[in-house]
């Protein structure tokens, strides 16, 4: 893949926080996309984490869960102080994010927007979010993680 670059990546290497990325090939339109995504790297599912864009109470906000799980609407509101929460469209989260669908990272997005990380990414040392392109996973602690997002962690997941 030529030129790995993203805004994930050049945010995490300005910063020079510890990372690496790993390359796979699934397709974004494949069943269980999260589950193939993790084979394909050779990780436990529970360490890779999708971002979601949502909207609470009208505002933008990113979820980040494990790809083993649903995302638990009432318990994101409640996390961001809100009352209601439900998915963004397509086209609004990928103009907010900079990103497309598939390869939306927690990362370098256009506008930064409040992110909620699922408690579960401090069992692990590090974990696994895109890097900002379909095809490329990050792996970093979560501890970078919600620093470089100013996320809040709290269990947002179901299931």
């Amino acid at each position: 893949m030529a030129g790995q670059g993203t805004p994930a990546t050049a945010l995490l290497t300005k910063r020079k926080i510890g990372h690496s990325t790993h390359p796979y090939d699934v397709s974004p339109d494949a069943p269980n996309y999260g589950a193939l995504v993790a084979a394909a790297l050779g990780v436990p599912p529970e360490r890779v984490f999708k971002s979601l864009v949502t909207q609470v109470d009208g505002a933008l906000a990113v979820a980040v869960v494990p790809v083993t799980g649903e995302l638990d609407l009432k318990a994101l509101a409640a996390a961001l102080g809100g009352k209601r929460a439900t998915m963004a469209d397509r086209a609004v989260a990928e103009r907010a994010t900079g990103y497309v669908r598939g390869g939306i990272s927690p990362l370098g997005q256009r506008k930064r927007l409040p992110t909620v990380l699922d408690a579960s990414a401090l069992d692990h040392d590090t974990v696994y979010v895109s890097a900002g392109r379909r095809g490329l996973q990050l792996q970093l602690a979560p501890a970078d993680l919600v620093a470089l997002t100013d996320a809040a962690t709290a269990p947002i997941a179901a299931g």
